[in-house]
């Protein structure tokens, strides 16, 4: 029996798997905001159930049964927030979160349902794809905002979506899914980004920069 917390570990195992060939014990427990320690021990776990291949120092990867298992949960994960955006009007910023508590109670039914209302929709507020009904996703190929060159302009296409805080800030700056943004310069020894997008100038630091991904306007 696989319980609702090792279902939102594959999840996030999954979600860092999308950007990194591996995921690694620091990177989950950043994630997840939890000791790295108790990612180590449910790793373990996984790897009995032979959901993940684990090797210590080495990361993880998903096995068949541990991606279709994600894939399901971020299924509705991805629906529930796009349907909580779409219908009810929640924020962007708090869709995640409501999502989490709902996730594991959506039955296959109702999943469908949803599905239905929306339209079938591929991506979910954050421009995250969301996985169809047979257990596929397609994967978005794009880069960091951070690893783009000064006098590159791009197109926001994900956000992630697991920081507010973060959301919140990006949402005044209008750099939702689907925003056209320059990069006029990157300030040097790691410094933030100088963009330009709907007519106005502003800086975004790094590791904000990191958290959204983007493709080159051609």
């Amino acid at each position: 029996m696989i319980s609702n917390a090792m279902e939102n570990y594959l999840k996030v195992i999954f979600e860092i798997l999308e950007h990194e060939e591996r995921a690694n014990t620091s990177a989950i427990a950043e994630e997840m905001g939890i000791a790295p320690a108790s990612v180590t021990a449910m790793l373990k776990k996984l790897a009995g159930l032979k959901l993940i291949t684990y090797e210590p120092y080495q990361g993880v990867r998903l096995t068949g049964v541990g991606e279709k298992t994600a894939l399901e949960v971020l299924r509705h994960h991805r629906l529930l927030e796009l349907y909580l955006a779409q219908a009810l009007d929640v924020p962007w910023d708090q869709v995640h979160e409501e999502a989490e508590r709902l996730e594991h109670a959506l039955s296959e039914d109702l999943e469908e349902r949803i599905a239905a209302v929306l339209g079938d929709p591929t991506v979910d507020p954050h421009g995250s794809p969301i996985p169809a009904r047979d257990g596929t996703m397609k994967r978005m190929a794009g880069r960091r905002l951070s690893a783009v060159s000064a006098g590159e302009t791009v197109t926001v296409i994900e956000v992630g979506d697991r920081d507010p805080d973060l959301l919140r800030y990006l949402g005044k700056l209008d750099l939702y899914p689907g925003t056209e943004v320059k990069v006029l310069a990157i300030e040097p020894f790691q410094g933030p980004l100088v963009l330009k997008s709907h007519g106005r100038e502003f800086i975004l630091g790094l590791q904000a920069a990191a958290k959204i991904q983007v493709t080159v306007v051609m």
